[in-house]
């Protein structure tokens, strides 16, 4: 199986064309397994712990975030069906709706970077070294981001920055509301943009398949919930999280 795929330049010389995408059946079997492993391996371990939700509702994210997560959560998703529908064969007037959605998603990045910076504790969400103590704690007790959410987190950071970097480049080559397409980078450039722009969407594909089978667990269904209304209980605080690390206000 081929990589990338490779075409003849107007001089017959061969160049890179973009990423191979028969890789996205790979990466499609490669999620499957790992959830599937997982689901075999959990049902056999000890199960997850599950409180119930009583005690004071303390807040966890903040309407704005929440607002974000969902706004790029629907632009990572039209950007998914736009970009790789085309690819299996299903036609229709997509590259609109595309860098629209390529916008959005770029915007709401842009707000989450500076909010973090200025009006939150970036640091929250960095891993460091104390948090691989959660790896000898059944169940770990984390600050306010566990270590998988935090390198959840870091990955989809690098690839959807990569997505966005290299998908505001594809755009100075297509035809815009305000430009007509350019010919400034060379057919290789091109080429390796295309790579970067293709293995970035192969990327996300596996890390959402993974983030919404997690999300959707029955022991992490309260992590959602809060996602959606913005807290967690009282209890579900004490059962996975370390007061001293992280001890969030009251909901209002």
């Amino acid at each position: 199986m081929d990589i990338i795929e490779l075409r003849q330049d107007v001089w017959g010389r061969e160049v890179v064309a973009g990423i191979s995408w028969d890789l996205l059946w790979l990466v499609a079997a490669a999620a499957l397994v790992a959830i599937t492993s997982h689901l075999l391996v959990s049902a056999f371990l000890k199960k997850a712990v599950r409180p119930a939700p009583g005690g004071r509702r303390l807040t966890r994210h903040a309407p704005a975030d929440r607002a974000f997560h969902w706004v790029m959560a629907a632009s990572v998703f039209v950007l998914l069906i736009t970009g790789v529908l085309p690819i299996l064969g299903i036609r229709f007037a997509w590259l609109t709706i595309h860098w629209v959605a390529g916008i959005v998603l770029t915007l709401a990045v842009a707000f989450h970077m500076v909010r973090s910076l200025f009006w939150q504790d970036a640091k929250s969400i960095w891993v460091v070294p104390r948090d691989l103590g959660e790896l000898r704690r059944h169940p770990p007790r984390a600050a306010k981001y566990t270590l998988a959410q935090k390198s959840m987190h870091l990955a989809m950071a690098v690839v959807v920055l990569v997505v966005i970097g290299t998908g505001i480049l594809l755009m100075t080559v297509i035809d815009m509301p305000w430009w007509e397409r350019s010919n400034w980078l060379d057919e290789s450039t091109l080429g390796w943009m295309f790579v970067l722009h293709g293995a970035s969407t192969l990327a996300l594909v596996a890390l959402i398949a993974l983030h919404v089978y997690f999300a959707l667990r029955p022991e992490k269904l309260f992590y959602t919930r809060s996602m959606i209304k913005g807290w967690i209980s009282e209890n579900e605080h004490r059962a996975h999280h370390d007061p001293a690390r992280w001890l969030p206000d009251e909901t209002a």
